[in-house]
């Protein structure tokens, strides 16, 4: 590695480090302050405040290197460059006969291997550490319920319900389902204690233990229901497994499809994302499409917003180092505000999901190949 390499990869990681450390101890200042009751709740039985901070934050790192990697990646880039041209270096190493595709390698070099670890962390790690993740600061307890949005099995046709849900324990509280006419013989509307959800075993496939039932009364005295004579409805009648006021229904769809939100859709893999679009019992949703299609778009986006803002510091004319800032900060709202905006229209069906994702690319390469060209001429 040459020492112009070195000395630019020393920059460029130096002023990225600085940027994250910075925006994330200001995340975590701000959080901290207006979330301090519920932290020192939480750090009385979790070995102290410092302890409490670390265990929550430490991980949520993980999510904000996600969120803001293109970003750094992009302000690390333009302040290296911005500030070997205000020294002068920029203009001695030309003068030597170096090309500016020569000096801007070593950083695309670093910025592609960021780009890697990003997919790494947003394919393995973060799905490893889901439930942890989707507990939010005010649940940091996990004592709370999170909303819930009723969804319909598109197998059985049962509406699941119900007061909220608890997703580390996958569990329903105060579940309400609703059978559909082909399941009504002991009435329409199921409701218990709680309803946990249990994986499939030799016993009885995937769905969820209800605990407690109120209604319908007589249903621990009925034979289970079947649906085109597989059972749907289990009944302590004839199931030994199930105690007197207990049931179990059947279905696929799991508790993380109930929270309203798309947290488990951004903590979930590319073959969990694409399992759930292939689930049968759970209704088309576009949301999940538009998530899946950028997975395989982000890496691309990240590389091509540095490609857009490598000719705003590049360029022969003298510009300060707050001007180009400045310019930074521009083409990052307008490049995620369109972004944005094709999601939100993936998502709503307004647009093809696939569409929706793949949009900004399509407009915003052609766009940095005609930028960076007079560059390297």
């Amino acid at each position: 590695m040459a020492i112009i390499d070195r000395y630019l990869l020393k920059n460029f990681l130096g002023v990225f480090a600085v940027f994250f450390i910075s925006f994330f101890g200001l995340f975590v200042v701000g959080d901290t302050v207006n979330n301090f009751s519920e932290i020192l709740r939480y750090a009385e039985s979790n070995g102290g405040l410092l302890r409490a901070v670390l265990k929550y934050y430490g991980l949520r790192s993980l999510v904000f290197f996600d969120w803001m990697n293109p970003l750094l990646i992009l302000v690390a880039t333009m302040f290296t460059v911005a500030t070997f041209r205000r020294h002068n270096e920029m203009t001695a190493l030309m003068a030597a006969g170096i090309r500016n595709e020569r000096m801007v390698r070593p950083l695309l070099i670093m910025s592609c291997i960021l780009v890697l670890l990003a997919v790494v962390n947003r394919e393995c790690i973060l799905p490893s550490f889901r439930q942890d993740l989707s507990t939010n600061i005010q649940n940091i307890r996990n004592d709370k319920t999170d909303a819930i949005v009723p969804v319909y099995d598109n197998q059985t046709d049962i509406l699941l319900s119900g007061e909220g849900i608890i997703l580390v324990d996958e569990r329903i509280v105060e579940p309400n389902f609703f059978l559909p006419r082909t399941l009504d013989q002991y009435g329409v509307q199921l409701l218990g204690r709680e309803a946990t959800f249990q994986p499939s075993t030799n016993e009885h496939p995937q769905g969820y233990l209800f605990s407690g039932i109120r209604q319908p009364e007589e249903l621990v005295t009925e034979s289970s229901l079947k649906l085109n004579g597989v059972p749907i409805l289990y009944t302590p009648q004839d199931t030994l497994w199930l105690k007197s006021d207990q049931c179990f229904v059947v279905s696929s769809v799991e508790p993380k499809l109930l929270i309203g939100g798309g947290n488990w859709q951004q903590f979930s893999s590319t073959p969990e994302l694409m399992g759930a679009l292939e689930n049968p019992s759970v209704k088309h949703n576009p949301g999940i499409e538009v998530e899946l299609h950028s997975r395989f778009v982000q890496p691309f986006l990240d590389l091509n917003l540095l490609l857009l803002g490598l000719p705003l510091v590049l360029t022969r004319q003298s510009r300060s180092l707050f001007f180009s800032v400045g310019l930074c900060v521009l083409l990052i709202v307008v490049f995620m505000g369109v972004i944005m905006l094709c999601h939100n229209l993936g998502s709503s069906s307004l647009l093809s999901p696939a569409l929706s994702v793949w949009l900004p690319l399509m407009v915003f390469v052609p766009m940095a190949v005609a930028l960076s060209l007079p560059l390297y001429e």
